[in-house]
């Protein structure tokens, strides 16, 4: 009888939680047997009876008839009653599976970059009370957000250090960590959701949803007026490009995308599809080189001998030794010699037209990945694009200051601070 009692008194505790904080799926109205369409059409009487019933059929084992309504009813007639149809809210994540929140989310513990740096461009970075060290480690673009506690890495965490910030929800990678350090460890309380928006392609519609899941649908807005400005008139070139060339294929511009942190020189890691690289290259009208050859994998390791035999016109490096925490190019330097220093490299075409680049990765994904894409159609596209570099509207430097400015609301003059790619900086555009 007890442990019955004490059953009920829990339910009863989440089921109020409910009642204060909403539920359930997109605002629309709910079948409960009279309208809960408006917050005028329930009143707080018929939320406690309900809630009642629920209670006495399930744990006094009482006889209610037709039956009282199920916790999902409850909690989107809750809603109805206290956030006057504004929740529940539903994302679809990375995962494909849809995830729902019964109330706005005040406070959110982030383990990566790319989904700290998207809540910050929606104005909502105060919502956040933990990080993972990734994020830690860089100050100079995330000055408030670094300093928040850290509960562990982007593929690890401290479950332990989570659970003591009591957040409403933690944002993770779609695949990273797995399901075993997070979703099997917490409690229900704590909605887990996964986002890859390290993947451009994804992250345009991917962010508008998130702008209505986070209740910040105008700074959305104004962020996607700026993406499709740049991106779209990126797209537009490289169709143009294409349609003058009659959409051949036997000229593509054929591209290695190199991991450039390996030190191999018998092998190299590159990315295919399902990388954010990869999708990156698409857009900017490359060809891959890890798909033509069939390479097995998301993050293939290819023989250099296989690399030679593909020739590819244009090679583009992903690189961690720049970004906003340094002014010293030197690591990508380092980086961009060892990778045309490869055995039978200089043999390359893209070696021997000097059309080997680095990137760093804090301008290739997240909200800022156009001017990451800006980068790429210049260089597999010089003619076409030249005008990238005395022409404002798409100068990669200028539109970086501008998201800057806009977006992200910290002082960051890129004449005198960064380094994003290789050769030229980024305060060089």
């Amino acid at each position: 009888m007890k442990k019955k009692l004490l059953a009920s008194l829990s339910v009863v505790v989440v089921l109020t939680s409910v009642v204060v904080a909403g539920a359930g799926g997109g605002g629309g109205s709910v079948e409960v047997g009279f309208s809960a369409s408006s917050a005028s059409s329930v009143s707080r009487g018929e939320v406690v009876n309900e809630i009642m019933n629920f209670m006495k059929e399930r744990y006094l084992g009482e006889d209610l008839g037709e039956g009282p309504l199920g916790e999902e009813e409850l909690c989107k007639l809750a809603c109805t009653y206290f956030y006057r149809g504004r929740y529940p809210r539903t994302i679809t994540t990375a995962t494909g599976e849809n995830v729902t929140i019964y109330k706005p989310l005040e406070r959110v513990v982030v383990l990566n970059t790319d989904i700290a740096e998207t809540i910050r461009v929606l104005g909502a970075e105060g919502k956040i009370v933990g990080i993972s060290d990734t994020i830690k480690k860089r100050p100079a673009f995330f000055p408030k957000i670094s300093k928040r506690p850290v509960v562990g890495g982007w593929k690890e965490i401290d479950v332990e250090a989570v659970l003591q910030l009591e957040p409403d929800a933690v944002f993770a990678y779609g695949n990273w960590p797995g399901p075993e350090y997070i979703e099997e460890k917490l409690p229900p309380s704590v909605t887990v959701v996964r986002l890859d928006f390290f993947k451009p392609k994804e992250l345009r519609d991917g962010l508008k949803t998130f702008g209505y899941f986070l209740e910040e649908e105008e700074n959305a807005s104004k962020y996607l007026e700026w993406h499709d400005k740049y991106a779209g008139e990126i797209k537009e070139r490289v169709a143009e490009i294409r349609e003058r060339r009659g959409g051949r294929k036997d000229e593509p511009i054929k591209v290695f995308l190199d991991k450039s942190a390996e030190e191999s020189v018998n092998e190299r890691k590159t990315f295919s599809e399902g990388t954010g690289m990869h999708q990156l290259c698409e857009l900017a009208g490359g060809q891959n080189i890890a798909v033509t050859a069939e390479l097995v994998g998301t993050y293939p390791t290819v023989a250099t001998e296989k690399i030679l035999e593909q020739d590819p016109a244009v090679i583009v490096g992903l690189s961690r030794k720049g970004g906003y925490e340094t002014d010293d190019e030197s690591g990508l330097k380092e980086e961009h010699e060892r990778l045309v220093g490869l055995p039978g490299f200089d043999n390359l075409t893209a070696v021997e037209n000097e059309r080997v680049y680095l990137i760093d990765s804090s301008v290739a994904f997240g909200p800022s990945y156009p001017v990451g894409l800006a980068y790429l159609a210049n260089w597999l596209y010089p003619e076409e694009f030249e005008d990238l570099d005395f022409n404002l509207d798409l100068n990669p430097q200028a539109i970086l200051q501008e998201y800057l400015d806009n977006f992200c609301g910290i002082d960051f003059d890129l004449t005198k601070h960064g380094v994003f790619v290789f050769p030229g900086t980024g305060t060089e555009g």
